[in-house]
């Protein structure tokens, strides 16, 4: 699967999760859960590396790093970005002998 077909995938998700939910995804939502998601992946890799309490769990971690994912492609949808595009000339680049810069 592509990042353009998770990305209408997720927000289908998303659009059916807050109508069941009555959830308000006005103005700044999606960097407001975006920063939710990303703290509850850090309690995550705090547990799992004993720096707080709480049972440690792989696939807590793991389920919060997709959350972490799904909140991002919703924010770049939301926010006109071509997430895509965006890694192709940020970091893809950078496997391209012809436009990447050599190490100083």
């Amino acid at each position: 699967m592509i990042l353009s077909e998770l990305s209408e995938k997720v927000a289908r998700i998303s659009d059916i999760y807050a109508a069941e939910h009555g959830i308000d995804r006005s103005g700044d939502w999606a960097i407001l859960k975006l920063q939710e998601e990303l703290g509850e992946l850090t309690a995550e890799h705090l547990r799992l590396s004993g720096r707080a309490r709480g049972e440690p769990s792989e696939q807590a971690l793991g389920d919060e790093a997709a959350d972490v994912l799904g909140m991002l492609l919703i924010y770049c949808d939301r926010a006109g970005i071509d997430l895509e595009q965006a890694m192709r000339r940020n970091w893809l680049h950078w496997l391209d002998p012809k436009t990447a810069v050599p190490p100083a």
